[in-house]
């Protein structure tokens, strides 16, 4: 068996440190650890070494926090989304009252950012370029909130 192959099978038994499981997953190391720390993530086995070992259980967990936060969730939607994960035989009435929520938010966050592309594209169309800064009129609408169409203060 080549040497490649005995080092598969060895962290598929044994378990594969933080950093294996970083690589196959996409989540940084210094993130994996957060998770831990924060309960998302249950601490692995350690090996004689006192190195962390993860297993495949690890790595599913870790792809569904990723990719939920892909998504944009939040760490404590995460959280409850994972709960229900871990009882499968529950209702997911809760998983999707959490889904439903943040695709209220996202909507939310897409009209704002509509709002704010049309106000800027009326400033930037205001500005003919070529004259002095004291002249500019994106310089003049960013000083005076005032000639803005839309209240655009709220964060996105």
């Amino acid at each position: 068996m080549p040497v490649a192959g005995k080092m598969r099978m060895n962290v598929a038994e044994h378990g594969m440190p933080i950093g294996v499981l970083a690589e196959q997953t996409g989540v940084k190391v210094e993130t994996i650890r957060y998770y831990e720390q924060v309960g998302l993530l249950p601490a692995p086995e350690r090996s004689e070494g006192n190195q962390r070992r993860y297993g495949r259980r690890h790595r599913e967990r870790l792809a569904f926090i990723k990719h939920a936060r892909d998504l944009g969730f939040t760490i404590e939607s995460i959280r409850a989304l994972l709960k229900l994960s871990d009882k499968p035989n529950m209702a997911c009435d809760d998983a999707h009252a959490i889904a439903s929520a943040h695709l209220g938010d996202v909507r939310d966050k897409i009209a704002r950012l509509r709002l704010l592309e049309g106000e800027l594209q009326r400033i930037a169309a205001s500005c003919v370029g070529g004259v002095n800064a004291c002249d500019c009129k994106i310089i003049e609408a960013l000083a005076n909130h005032g000639q803005c169409h839309h209240d655009h203060g709220r964060a996105v």
